[in-house]
């Protein structure tokens, strides 16, 4: 059967398909959700159900979708479906919010109106990676997604994977014309530190911002005023360890948790989107809630065993931080 046009998802969706209950904040512990898959490369429900139910045990606010759940490797029907089924999972718990980037601005809209017609607290977007947009263009993109939902947009800049930094002069724009409880920041590009610094100068204070870096910058950006961190699901109780250290000013519990957290995020930086992806998709293999390690191919690196036994003498040494 040949899949309806884009205009035609668009015009499917309507008022009454949207949530009307007001979005939860966006803001504390948000780690982006992996998409677990079979053997046969199948989405895996079940271990996305429990991947969720994990997370809001040990203390998640709520969960994002981004780079590293693999969502520019899935079927536009598999990201749709994708988005029904987290809201369900999450069944109200936390803030969900829905990653909708994509090459144009027509493509966005439709994963950003069926995002929020599911019940999404949240949208957030990375721009267009297949050409190096100039400024209007990414102001002009953001303002589309903007302009056709009601829920807040996260504007990512996932530079430090792929595509061109956002300016300054953006993010500022956008939050002069949208405010601080429509549009929210999600600055990748480095360096992360100065960057979140000048952000926040720029708006006087008022931006909010979400930083991603893993955990390996999680202190320095705290320090800097963001109000949340999107990090994967693989360290996830030394995150919320850390957080709650962070928030009691606890300076010795903070590095004690901190410097296993950065060790193991060296890891996985050697190797990129998929250094990521191949150590994430191990340790939730490993605690048991995904039935595979699969990733979606092509994938350009595999964890070899040295590395293997080093992320499990790390763990084993976050574990004794957390404890």
């Amino acid at each position: 059967m040949e899949e309806p046009a884009e205009s035609e998802y668009i015009a499917r969706i309507t008022p009454e398909d949207c949530h009307v209950t007001k979005p939860k904040a966006i803001q504390g512990i948000l780690p982006i959700a992996h998409t677990p898959f079979t053997a046969d490369d199948a989405v895996d429900y079940p271990s996305l159900q429990g991947q969720i139910d994990w997370a809001y045990s040990v203390g998640a606010s709520g969960f994002a979708t981004g780079m590293v759940s693999e969502i520019l490797r899935l079927t536009a029907d598999e990201r749709l479906e994708l988005t029904e089924k987290l809201v369900q999972i999450s069944g109200g718990r936390g803030a969900v919010i829905m990653s909708v980037g994509a090459e144009s601005k027509a493509q966005a809209i439709v994963y950003a109106r069926r995002a929020e017609a599911a019940g999404c607290d949240g949208v957030m977007a990375i721009v267009p990676i297949s050409t190096a947009l100039p400024s209007e263009q990414v102001l002009s993109y953001y303002r589309a997604i903007a302009d056709s939902i009601s829920i807040p947009v996260v504007v990512q800049d996932a530079s430090s994977y792929v595509g061109k930094a956002i300016s300054l002069d953006v993010y500022v724009q956008l939050l002069n014309q949208y405010g601080p409880e429509k549009i929210l920041f999600k600055p990748e590009a480095a360096p992360i530190g100065p960057n979140l610094s000048a952000l926040r100068d720029a708006s006087s204070g008022k931006a909010r911002v979400l930083e991603g870096s893993g955990g390996i910058l999680l202190v320095d950006s705290y320090r800097r005023g963001i109000v949340g961190t999107m990090p994967g699901m693989e360290f996830l109780e030394g995150i919320v360890a850390l957080w709650k250290a962070l928030e009691r000013k606890d300076e010795a519990a903070i590095y004690r948790l901190y410097f296993p957290i950065c060790a193991l995020v060296a890891l996985q930086l050697q190797a990129g989107l998929d250094g990521f992806l191949a150590v994430e998709k191990y340790i939730l293999h490993k605690k048991g809630l995904f039935t595979t390690d699969c990733r979606r191919e092509p994938n350009s690196w595999t964890m070899d065993e040295e590395t293997r036994l080093e992320v499990d003498r790390l763990l084993a040494k976050l574990a004794e931080a957390i404890a």
